[in-house]
């Protein structure tokens, strides 16, 4: 019973840090340049990646011993299209402006390596649990990437979070500006390698 929790929790905790999709893995970096701007826009996108990758990894480990082999892909971008499409509508119905805002970036997750990644590589391999749990470790450590990246940019680049301004307006009487670099995808591309420099320097360290 404690090896299986052990399992169960390496399973669930590994990808935040030790196998992270985007800082160790390097997947999902088109993404993680264009939404995270905003800290919402980042949240957003980073729970509906988590959705779409738990569900999928979820309903193709059912199906696992069903699916012939042949057709395993076309089985894969089928289920993964399906929630992709129901993410993409919960979001137009009850979340429109940051919806607008993310544009085609939550229809992109089809096309996302880390959804797919996990669906060939765990789900067709793994029983249902294992897979879920795995699809949310994964969709979770990739929206903490974007939170952290988002957070740099939009305090640097905007002095907000949130969309509320949190740098006091004194300091721009003193003399500060925003980093307005910040918010180009230059400057997303260059905190995304500080990260990855972070996190394998202290694992190597």
């Amino acid at each position: 019973m404690k090896l299986r929790k052990t399992k169960t929790f390496k399973t669930l905790a590994e990808p935040f840090w030790k196998n992270n999709p985007v800082s160790f893995q390097i997947l999902g970096i088109c993404s993680a340049l264009a939404v995270t701007v905003q800290m919402k826009t980042a949240l957003v996108m980073g729970l509906s990646l988590t959705l779409v990758v738990a569900f999928s990894s979820l309903a193709i480990s059912l199906m696992r011993n069903l699916i012939p082999r042949n057709i395993r892909i076309i089985v894969e971008l089928t289920v993964i299209a399906t929630l992709v499409i129901l993410a993409d509508q919960i979001l137009k119905a009850f979340l429109y402006d940051i919806s607008k805002q993310l544009s085609v970036f939550v229809g992109l997750i089809i096309t996302n390596c880390i959804v797919m990644g996990r669906a060939e590589t765990y789900a067709m391999g793994n029983p249902p649990l294992p897979s879920f749990l795995d699809g949310i470790g994964n969709g979770l450590g990739y929206g903490a990437v974007l939170v952290c990246v988002a957070f740099i940019r939009e305090l640097l680049g905007a002095g907000k979070l949130f969309g509320y301004k949190v740098i006091p307006q004194s300091f721009y009487a003193a003399g500060y500006e925003n980093m307005g670099f910040m918010l180009l995808a230059p400057g997303a591309f260059i905190v995304i390698g500080l990260l990855v420099w972070l996190q394998k320097t202290i694992a190597e360290g």
